[in-house]
């Protein structure tokens, strides 16, 4: 497949081309699919980092289109991994269900990366939603007896059968979609008592990610480099 001027601009910005097989898949939830895969020499090209993703390019209607996925559980030695896919109406989500073993998928790796906050906080103040969940896992696995407290959208109920990673000292809230900012800004000042040693992760839709983002960096004068913010998707 012919990646179009997305493509062109990732060749531009050495971004590596990869070709993913299939090795299975399963429903964890209604909303929420999970697919297996080898890596077709991902992980010995480029080694592995928390929170890393890629880009995949689906068919939507004879046109290339991309999404970017966090990798689940990659295995450098045996060349694996699993990316988890938010369901909804769309190209990604229907190749997802469709998926089989043996199957294949183009895959560009340009722009993933995470440093360690140095030094650690006392505590990570994650905020996300489905689409960030496989990211979220990933980045409490840094360290894994570091508190967290995540604020966690929701807007159906099976997002509460979701597969978080969390452990007794990660403190999980999941708030409405309808009320994640204004909860969000109500509550993250408690927790931020050192602004230079705090650490706030953000990665939800872009206006929401942008939202709450601009509120951290002036209102609570987090610095920007203790602050790691992404926004996963587009609201229509």
């Amino acid at each position: 497949m012919r990646h179009g001027w997305e493509g062109v601009v990732l060749k531009l910005f050495r971004g590596k081309d990869f070709t993913f097989t299939v090795t299975g898949g399963e429903q964890v939830t209604e909303r929420y699919r999970r697919v297996h895969f080898t890596d077709g020499g991902l992980l010995e090209a480029i080694g592995v980092h928390p929170t890393m993703w890629v880009r995949l390019w689906f068919d939507n209607a004879g046109k290339p289109h991309q999404r970017a996925y966090t990798l689940v559980d990659p295995d450098p030695v045996q060349g694996t991994f699993s990316l988890e896919f938010a369901l909804h109406d769309g190209c990604a989500s229907d190749w997802s269900r469709k998926a089989e073993p043996g199957d294949t998928i183009e895959a560009t790796v340009q722009g993933s990366g995470f440093e360690v906050p140095d030094p650690l906080p006392e505590r990570m103040l994650v905020i996300g939603d489905p689409a960030s969940l496989p990211a979220i896992n990933s980045l409490l696995a840094v360290a894994p007896k570091l508190p967290a407290t995540i604020w966690f959208e929701t807007t159906h109920d099976a997002d509460h059968e979701l597969p978080f990673r969390v452990e007794d000292h990660h403190d999980l809230r999941t708030v409405s979609r309808a009320e994640l900012v204004e909860g969000v800004k109500a509550e993250l000042p408690k927790f931020i008592t050192d602004r230079a040693g705090a650490f706030v992760w953000i990665a939800c839709d872009t206006a929401t990610t942008r939202a709450l983002t601009s509120y951290v960096l002036k209102d609570l004068a987090v610095p920007k480099h203790r602050v790691k913010a992404l926004g996963y998707w587009k609201a229509a």
